[in-house]
């Protein structure tokens, strides 16, 4: 094809866009040429921000951050930038023209034709993503100081294969550097669908070994010719990633079993047990090539993608709507935004805007909008003896109402009844013993709830098997909305609008803004997550009230895994709610007594996850000491501050980790007859 026979649709600073190669959801990159004198040109792609978006200053600073990133690479297997420029406030970059194809259409054309992508062709393609990382990972700015760039985005689409066999990496418009200022919210989620690391989809801070588990994911799609994290629904998908589910990769019959061995290294969960950089990676591909005696390199390659007829005279880059396995991306949903008053035939009717309430009191209170009304029953000031009227119509009881039905019947929601008599251990809340009652829940693996109730705020943590499955609280401030509104996730009008759209969304907030395209379904579980532990750790919090626990008691709520770990919110609990002075009047009976390691704990105290001097101060108690010894030793040597070793020591003689003959934790009750507990 001659560029010079296309109808050049514009000029974009010195560039002469020939044509369009392709859309994304932000930009568009088109096949640029840049003249010069005596009949120089050079070919470029050339990226630039859609017309619609140029005022998005979130998006202009992310487009910036890629050419900042960019223009400090310079490796044959990444993309180059070789300009970026501004006419008439439109951003532009010129890239480097790769003419070939992509990862994701190397694999949708195999499987369509069902052949198999050799062995060295895929090491070949791995090989060259990981030189590019390893460039990247290591990189450094002008000072020296290094970059720690993660890529952050590497999918079969991002992956460019010249038709000569170079492979280039390509799109750093997510990644992280050291050097950029951090733009990402906190729970944002940033990636494709299918090609996250378990720790992008929880929200955990990155590293370099995050990119070489979706490295792993890109060759395991090839080897298998179909997606590793396969699943229908967006959520599905995510929690196969973050449980590290490689049962297809399993069950995947025409994957050799030596390549299979080094993906599943490079797939695990934990990142400490990963290959720990790029090179280590690569070196055990290239051990695989060795093995098997094959030639890896770029000639292979061409040749393969040359008779697959996978080249046709031009290159659209992954810019394009072109993820060969994954289906949807984490886009949002865009759906029209609906009259709350209005009725669908065959759905719930939505509610009205105005109730009245009359609570068990006498206590009235309206005229109040549904998202009030809601409210009221979320943080326990209603219940299932308060009178509600519609608009004008008559009271009745609240149970009637089917759009508050989940609030009346949800033993989560519900907030009636206080905490039984019967409930195990029932007394009042000590903080020197819920960090024992909280391990010994999780270390015996027990299902229940775990009740709290001081008068004026109520909680319920139900655990399955030890883990916290869910906890609701009537405190208005860890409520979802009031949640996502803090965090800067939603505006307090969305989380209105999907409230007042409860009904048709099973009386759910988080499937109302998901629904209403208000969120994505991973931003509402990296939500969940964050809520629950948060909710979790406050219990650290309280000071007086009351506490039991109802062995057996579910919440009849559709959970779904979280993933959390008892023990390191437990550590996290005493870090952020156990204050100096506490810590000093608890331990003080102590401070000349015996201390001692359990010599064999029912865990191990790196489960805790403790911060690194505190886990240094239960690392070195190896010998019989006592609390004043130990601060004595660990201050002079700077290894801990006092605070440090007395949160240390209390959590380990709380969770049996250390043993001292004085430390009893005191025993509560609470007269049998059951407070008060109407907010």
């Amino acid at each position: 094809m001659s560029f010079s026979t296309i109808p050049a649709p514009g000029q974009l600073g010195p560039y002469e866009l020939i044509r369009r190669l392709a859309t994304g959801g932000m930009a568009e990159v088109y096949l640029a040429r840049r003249g010069g004198p005596h009949g120089f040109q050079k070919i470029v792609a050339l990226k630039r921000i859609l017309p619609q978006f140029t005022s998005d200053q979130d998006f202009v600073a992310m487009f910036i951050d890629e050419a900042r990133v960019c223009a400090r690479l310079g490796h044959p297997n990444i993309v180059q930038v070789f300009d970026f420029g501004e006419q008439n406030g439109e951003l532009y970059m010129a890239m480097e023209f790769v003419n070939g194809t992509t990862g994701a259409r190397l694999i949708r054309n195999a499987a369509i034709r069902g052949e198999e992508i050799p062995v060295d062709v895929i090491l070949h393609i791995g090989l060259s993503i990981l030189h590019g990382l390893e460039y990247a990972h290591s990189a450094r700015d002008d000072d020296g100081q290094p970059l720690a760039l993660v890529h952050r985005d590497v999918s079969p689409g991002n992956v460019l294969i010249d038709r000569s066999g170079a492979v280039k990496l390509t799109d750093f418009g997510i990644a992280r550097a050291a050097a950029i200022e951090r733009r990402t919210d906190a729970g944002q989620l940033k990636g494709k669908l299918g090609y996250m690391s378990p720790e992008q989809v929880v929200g955990r801070e990155l590293d370099s070994r995050s990119d070489l588990f979706t490295v792993g994911i890109v060759l395991s799609e090839m080897a298998m010719l179909r997606p590793l994290f396969n699943g229908g629904q967006e959520l599905d998908v995510l929690l196969r990633i973050r449980d590290a589910d490689l049962s297809a990769l399993d069950r995947a019959h025409r994957v050799p079993d030596d390549l299979r061995n080094v993906l599943i290294r490079a797939l695990a969960r934990d990142p400490a047990v990963r290959y720990q950089t790029a090179t280590l990676f690569a070196e055990a591909l290239e051990e695989v090539a060795r093995r098997r005696r094959i030639q890896v390199g770029p000639s292979r390659l061409a040749a393969w993608i040359e008779r697959s007829a996978l080249v046709e005279g031009s290159f659209t880059p992954a810019d394009a709507e072109d993820e060969a396995l994954t289906g949807p991306t984490t886009a949002n949903l865009e759906l029209p935004l609906l009259d709350p008053t209005e009725t669908i035939p065959g759905a719930l009717h939505v509610a009205p805007k105005i109730y009245r309430v009359t609570l068990e009191s006498g206590r009235g209170i309206g005229p109040i909008s549904y998202p009030g009304l809601i409210e009221l029953f979320a943080t326990g000031v209603a219940g299932s003896s308060t009178q509600v009227a519609r608009e004008q119509g008559p009271f009745k009881p609240a149970g009637e109402y089917a759009e508050l039905s989940r609030f009346i019947t949800s033993p989560a929601l519900c907030w009636d009844l206080g905490i039984p008599l019967d409930a195990i251990d029932r007394g009042f809340i000590d903080r020197a013993k819920l960090p024992t009652r909280l391990f010994q829940l999780a270390f015996r693996h027990e299902t229940g709830a775990l009740m709290l109730s001081d008068g004026l705020r109520r909680k319920k943590v139900f655990f399955v098997s030890g883990v916290p499955e869910l906890v609701a609280s009537t405190d208005k401030h860890e409520l979802l909305g009031e949640f996502l509104i803090a965090r800067g996730q939603v505006l307090r009008m969305e989380v209105e609008m999907a409230l007042a759209m409860l009904p048709r969304f099973g009386e759910k907030l988080g499937d109302a803004l998901v629904g209403l395209g208000v969120l994505r379904p991973i931003e509402l579980f990296r939500a969940i997550h964050d809520q629950t532990e948060e909710r979790f750790v406050e219990m650290f919090a309280w000071h007086s009230g009351e506490i039991g626990f109802c062995r057996g008691s579910r919440s009849h709520e559709e959970t779904f895994p979280l993933g959390i770990d008892p023990y390191a919110l437990i550590a996290k609990g005493i870090c952020k709610h156990c204050p100096p002075e506490e810590l000093h009047a608890t331990l003080a009976p102590l401070s000349e007594e015996v201390l001692i390691a359990v010599a064999s704990p029912p865990v191990r105290a790196e489960m805790f996850r403790l911060p690194d001097r505190e886990a240094a101060v239960l690392d070195s108690i190896v010998a019989r000491t006592t609390l004043v010894k130990l601060m004595a030793e660990m201050v002079a040597s700077g290894t801990a501050d006092p605070e440090e070793v007395m949160r240390a020591v209390f959590l380990g003689l709380c969770c049996e980790l250390l043993q001292c003959p004085r430390w009893v934790i005191p025993f509560s009750t609470v007269p049998r007859s059951r407070p008060s507990e109407r907010a």
